[in-house]
């Protein structure tokens, strides 16, 4: 199989060669803080509030939080210190793959020739440190990871496996919960508002929905129904305005997470062969003999007991290998499982024992298509060995996955009507937050990120004449290289987003952060 850094490469030199510059972001003239008072901003959030980004948290990261970035402008007009749970200068690269920690953040490395994400060398578990300064003193409490209802949690901070609520435990929290076995996120925010705050940024919800898209919509547990949503997110908001009567805010919705690099940057047919590998694969003792055994389900659906719409599924199910870009196999659960069909086959000896068996796999399989979205993790599956073994190839001779503790392609692939079930959950989301922002109109004002991240997405917000693109190709991209989370210069869009939102509500003229003083992703090194 050809080395699919080489696909990733190549998208990161598109999307550098196809941003445009049609909409410029307003300068604003300032600072004055109109009706607001900005002397005690409280924060709270998941990743991009705590500053994770290239898949872990990091000193770096962290210093460019959206919250950060907010407040160095907000100061500009008055506002207080902004202190976050700091990392010790120690943990440069982070943790990519907790407990264990081997590997550090992603970056752009080189290999045969291409920029392809990788991780650091070597992590840092003491990222999970306890914060070691006063968590009475924090003005940020955006968490990695935490969703609205795990915000009101209480025990997620405890790390003993007898915590009855272990299995939502967040190492982040962790490290900064004010009493990790009882407080909550929502609870340590109430408080600092109610003590030293004036202003509160609310950026939560996110995650209520991109654990379960991140995981190709596998497991539905993830996903966080809208009744849950709107108790929680109403409920956790309603407790940080009433901790301080006079404190204005301003709350962003969430994003469409499909039009992230994570689920963009892949394409459905990304599986390169030659005519000779392509001949062979679809030679009949290959999938020519898959597809013979389809042809003859068809031709018999009357003796078989197969109707029409399950003819028809059949005639979709062929593979189809030639030379060139090829879409590539997987496990789809809402096919229908025609094992029971290769049994009849094999009953009147139309098909052997040894085929019978080899087609055991391909009871619930299809190629790709252009309606699927492709997650960034299938790329370093697909094509690879299963078993060292040439005959047994993931996504080829074999559904992706096939290998996998918990087979299945499932958690790499967003179908049609998973990201149809994905995007509705998330406008759900954001009419729940635009009521409840709309019944405190008086203290409140909404960040439309949804709306913002489309426009990033159709290549039509630019800063200072430099491009901003919902992609991870240096130097215009927003988003870090796990594609899930912005980088500096996303997180400075954010900022200034939550900015031209408060100047315009509350008469403000906070001077937008200048984009192009920070960091995109690095460039490629050896």
């Amino acid at each position: 199989m050809k080395n699919f850094n080489k696909i990733i490469g190549s998208l990161f030199i598109l999307t550098a060669l196809s941003a445009c510059e049609q909409y410029e972001l307003p300068v604003i003239e300032g600072p004055d803080p109109g009706q607001a008072d900005f002397s005690g901003i409280i924060a709270i959030g998941g990743n991009d509030a705590a500053g994770f980004m290239n898949g872990a948290l990091y000193v770096d990261g962290q210093a460019n939080s959206f919250p950060a970035l907010l407040a160095g402008q907000l100061e500009l007009a008055g506002g207080g210190a902004f202190n976050q749970p700091d990392l010790s200068a120690a943990v440069e690269n982070g943790c990519f793959n907790p407990p264990a920690c081997t590997f550090g953040r992603l970056y752009l490395k080189l290999i045969s020739g291409r920029p392809t994400p990788t991780p650091k060398a070597t992590g840092n578990a003491e990222a999970f440190l306890p914060y070691d300064g006063a968590v009475s003193d924090l003005n940020n409490f955006g968490v990695p990871g935490l969703t609205v209802q795990t915000a009101l949690l209480a025990g997620i901070g405890d790390p003993n496996p007898a915590n009855p609520y272990y299995a939502y435990f967040n190492p982040y929290y962790y490290r900064m919960a004010s009493d990790p076995g009882t407080s909550t996120a929502i609870g340590d925010a109430a408080t600092a508002l109610a003590t030293n705050g004036t202003f509160l940024v609310h950026a939560l919800g996110l995650n209520d929905v991109l654990g379960y898209a991140k995981d190709g919509a596998s497991n539905p547990a993830l996903l966080t129904s809208e009744v849950a949503f709107g108790v929680a997110h109403g409920g956790g908001l309603a407790a940080l305005l009433d901790s301080k009567a006079s404190a204005n805010g301003a709350v962003a919705n969430i994003p469409d997470v499909l039009d992230m690099p994570y689920f963009t940057t892949l394409s459905y047919n990304i599986l390169p062969l030659d005519a000779g590998t392509a001949s062979t694969l679809m030679g009949a003792g290959a999938f020519g003999g898959y597809n013979a055994a389809l042809d003859a389900l068809i031709a018999n659906k009357v003796a078989f007991g197969i109707s029409d719409e399950l003819a028809a599924e059949l005639e979709t199910r062929k593979v189809n290998y030639a030379a060139g870009n090829n879409a590539f196999l997987i496990t789809d659960e809402s096919l229908t499982d025609i094992g029971p069909y290769f049994d009849i086959l094999q009953g009147i000896s139309a098909i052997s024992a040894p085929v019978r068996a080899a087609l055991t796999p391909l009871e619930q399989v299809r190629q790709t298509k252009s309606t699927d979205k492709i997650c960034l993790t299938a790329a370093s599956v697909l094509g690879t060995l299963i078993a060292d073994n040439p005959l047994y190839v993931n996504g080829v001779t074999l559904p992706l996955g096939h290998a996998d503790a918990q087979p299945g392609s499932d958690k790499y692939i967003i179908t049609e009507s998973e990201a149809t079930e994905i995007t509705e959950r998330i406008a759900a989301f954001n009419d729940i937050i635009e009521s409840e922002v709309s019944g405190n109109s008086d203290r409140l004002v909404l960040v439309d990120l949804y709306s913002a991240f489309k426009d990033l997405k159709s290549g039509v917000v630019s800063y200072a004449g430099s491009s901003l693109t919902e992609s991870l190709a240096p130097p215009f991209g927003v988003m870090s290289l796990d594609g899930l989370t912005p980088n500096a210069r996303g997180n400075g869009y954010i900022a200034n987003l939550f900015i031209n939102a408060i100047n315009n509500k509350f008469g403000s003229t906070i001077p937008l952060k200048d984009i192009n003083s920070l960091p995109g992703n690095e460039l490629p090194v050896p």
